[in-house]
């Protein structure tokens, strides 16, 4: 444990955003699954309102670089192409 008083706020500060960007990433990830379950049951119109729905989470994460826009972009794409197979 830290014994300065700014080292303390910053352990602090950490732990608060960890909190949050885990929480961020779960969402991400639950959104995820419902959109993959929704293809392997071939519902299309409920696949495309979730893809839009995953697609916005990840694009608000990467700005606020939680993940890498690289990482956001790829997933997207092959969120896309799972979702234009079924099609």
């Amino acid at each position: 444990m830290p014994n300065i008083k700014s080292a303390k706020k910053r352990v602090l500060v950490t732990q608060k955003k960890n909190a949050i960007n885990k929480s961020v990433k779960s969402e991400i990830a639950t959104a995820k699954k419902k959109f993959l379950a929704a293809v392997d049951a071939k519902n299309v119109d409920e696949a495309t309102k979730l893809l839009s729905e995953v697609v916005s989470l990840m694009d608000s994460a990467a700005r606020e670089n939680i993940i890498s826009k690289n990482c956001a972009s790829r997933n997207q794409a092959n969120l896309a192409t799972k979702l234009n197979a079924i099609k």
